[in-house]
């Protein structure tokens, strides 16, 4: 009996996504992982899946992950250039040496 109660659950609650995905259990998306996603669409300017992954999570934690991942990417490529973040930033930016 309950199977079938989570079955109509399931199909009222958007239970779609997990049967266009046999085999995969379906579980939240964290904000990193929506981060990634969105900074990498951004990135290759994919306006249709920006969209689709500004909606994995809340935009407050969806700017949390962006800013994280942007500090971690700063911090990563000065250890490449072995040059300080502060530099970087204003490198990238395209601003003036400070």
């Amino acid at each position: 009996m309950w199977r079938t109660v989570r079955g109509i659950g399931s199909r009222m609650t958007g239970g779609r996504r997990a049967e266009e995905r046999p085999g995969r259990k379906q579980r939240p998306h964290n904000l990193f992982e929506a981060a990634a996603a969105y900074v990498a669409a951004r990135a290759e300017d994919d306006q249709e899946r920006m969209d689709e992954v500004a909606g994995w999570v809340s935009p407050e934690a969806l700017s949390f992950g962006v800013n994280e991942l942007a500090c971690r990417a700063v911090v990563a490529l000065a250890r490449e250039r072995d040059e300080s973040p502060g530099t970087v930033t204003r490198a990238l930016l395209g601003l003036p040496a400070a």
